[in-house]
């Protein structure tokens, strides 16, 4: 499935942007049909830029994968992690997660070899934080203790 990835799925992938893009900055690059009576997009005119047309689609195995080749799955639980096939899946993060479960996650996720499309390293576990705060405030009651 990976190979699917690489030059054989963008050999025709050509830019389609929007109609005079390039010439406006408030016409944006996303696909608009060419519609107008003397559109030279529509008229398919030398020197513009083409439209989308049938032969531009990609292969059907490789629709909807990520650049990557794998299937995009999304977790939200740390449960959800093992339900993931690691040879054809990879896992997306939800962006809801907070960081305590996201370090879960990830720990499990790299247990079973499963790819994550988006790691985001948290510096400091919430738990390590909390430690690093007592200790803080039990060096500054001791050196209160010691200035009375």
């Amino acid at each position: 499935m990976l190979w699917l990835c690489g030059d054989f799925s963008k050999a025709r992938n050509r830019s389609l942007g929007g109609r005079k893009s390039w010439r406006y900055k408030r016409v944006s690059e996303v696909w608009r049909k060419p519609t107008g009576i003397d559109s030279k997009m529509r008229r398919k005119k030398k020197g513009w830029p083409k439209s989308a047309e049938v032969g531009y689609r990609g292969p059907r195995a490789a629709r909807g994968l990520h650049p990557s080749g794998y299937v995009e799955v999304l977790i939200r639980t740390v449960d959800d992690v093992d339900q993931v096939e690691p040879e054809t899946q990879a896992i997306r993060i939800a962006h809801a997660v907070g960081a305590r479960k996201r370090i879960e996650i990830m720990a499990r996720a790299r247990e079973s070899q499963v790819h994550i499309l988006n790691p985001r390293e948290v510096e400091k576990p919430l738990a390590e934080e909390e430690a690093e705060a007592e200790e803080t405030t039990n060096e500054t009651e001791e050196a209160q203790e010691e200035k009375e």
